[in-house]
């Protein structure tokens, strides 16, 4: 079932585009990437679906009701967390919480937000300002006011940002139980290609206000023909330079490791020619395409 759809969302600023007559849904359960390079479309697509932006034109429907005419009903099962966005940096973490659970109209406020420190790592910090706290901690705290409502529908952008390893890895498994457990349908940005992998049922690849992908992570990677070699050389590395250049092949150069791009079913030929040429390796690896390749490949076009 579907809990957000979206019908020819446009927004233009005078001369200029930022979103440009899309189309896509999120359905029950579902964590969605949302992906493009700086300056896709992405930050206003997602202010449009927050209602912070007025469409030019187009629609948004959340559990099949417009937007636009239940806007106040709606918002009530969404919630929002940006690594950009600003909290009121003179109150304390509680403060902001008791704040947001007002918004809400969250009964048992004090319950709901010691119940809310505790996933998300917060009781030591609750009496501090936010202006006293690190970057990391400061995510945290944004992605805490994210769920003060146990939201049906959640619109993280970049949520894992400024957070160490350990705590970025625990904030992606507290997002897979709450989609089983409580089917929280999520839209998710991120610059990290690997979590979005791990993550994200299936992608959608914005450029220049268009949607131009919309598949599981590992569908757009197969879509990318090169694969990266990397050849620890002991014998002929400039001749497996000069191989690259006559037949104008990527490369990239460091110390005696060498990566080339090679299509993957040119692979067997390409490393036939080396070892008739008197190449010889102590080392090889071949990676084959991934999300980041994907990426790299839209950016480029861009």
């Amino acid at each position: 079932m579907d809990i957000l759809g979206v019908k020819n969302l446009t927004k233009k600023f005078q001369q200029f585009t930022a979103v440009d007559n899309i189309s896509f849904n999120l359905r029950e359960g579902e964590i969605l990437g949302f992906l493009g390079p700086n300056g896709a479309g992405k930050t206003t697509t997602i202010q449009m679906l927050l209602g912070v932006l007025i469409p030019t034109s187009g629609e948004v429907n959340y559990f099949s009701k417009n937007f636009q005419n239940h806007r106040e009903e709606i918002l009530e099962q969404v919630n929002f967390s940006s690594t950009y966005t600003n909290l009121p940096w003179n109150l304390t973490v509680k403060e902001n919480l008791n704040f947001m659970s007002c918004l809400y109209n969250i009964k048992n406020r004090k319950e709901r937000i010691n119940r809310i420190a505790n996933i998300f790592r917060l009781n030591k910090l609750l009496n501090q300002q936010v202006e006293q706290l690190s970057s990391g901690q400061v995510t945290r705290v944004n992605l805490a006011k994210a769920f003060i409502n146990f939201p049906k529908v959640l619109l993280l952008d970049e949520p894992t940002a400024s957070l160490d390893p350990e705590i970025a890895s625990y904030i992606r498994s507290f997002l897979k139980e709450q989609r089983e457990n409580f089917q929280v349908s999520i839209i998710f940005t991120s610059h990290n290609m690997s979590e979005i992998e791990e993550l994200c049922d299936r992608v959608i690849f914005i450029n220049q206000g268009k949607i131009i992908a919309d598949d599981r992570p590992q569908n757009l990677a197969k879509s990318i023909e090169i694969c990266h070699i990397e050849l620890n050389v002991a014998d002929g590395l400039k001749r497996t330079i000069e191989i690259c250049e006559n037949s104008q092949t990527h490369y990239e150069l460091s110390g005696r490791n060498i990566i080339i791009d090679v299509k993957e079913k040119e692979i067997p030929e390409f490393l036939r020619n080396l070892m008739s040429k008197g190449v010889y390796y102590d080392q090889i690896s071949i990676e084959k395409p991934d999300l980041e390749d994907y990426f790299l490949q839209v950016a480029k076009k861009k």
